[in-house]
């Protein structure tokens, strides 16, 4: 096995689909708001998330731009399509005086759409939203 073998997702097989794509979006970005008040685990559609599984979203979703991956339903994955989805999750997330979702979003496009893939999806934040500021 090569780099370049890592790095082929056709290879391992399955489908991508609209809904894999968004759900991806959701779990991250929503995950991204709430560890940015502070929680580190956080229920997300009845599920008990945490940055392990934010990480694998937002991994996905950098590997499907990057690859160019074609969902089931015929749609090229690309930043402006990502953006797009996260722009709609954004508009049905229930907003609340002093939430992170602008931040979040933010943070989500930096790790998920950067060109270099980022070590963590955390790891921007530290210094961007989570430092004393004078």
């Amino acid at each position: 096995m090569t780099a370049a073998d890592l790095l082929d997702i056709g290879s391992a097989g399955g489908t991508v689909t609209d809904a894999g794509l968004r759900a991806n979006v959701s779990v991250a970005v929503r995950y991204l708001e709430a560890w940015l008040r502070g929680t580190g685990a956080v229920a997300i559609d009845n599920l008990m998330e945490d940055a392990a599984t934010a990480e694998i979203s937002r991994s996905q979703v950098w590997q499907w731009v990057r690859q160019g991956v074609v969902t089931t339903s015929g749609s090229t994955i690309t930043a402006a399509l990502v953006d797009d989805v996260l722009t709609s999750v954004l508009a049905e997330v229930e907003r609340a005086d002093g939430d992170r979702y602008d931040d979040a979003a933010d943070l989500f496009r930096q790790v998920a759409l950067a060109d270099d893939f980022p070590t963590f999806l955390t790891v921007p934040a530290y210094t961007q939203y989570l430092v004393a500021r004078d």
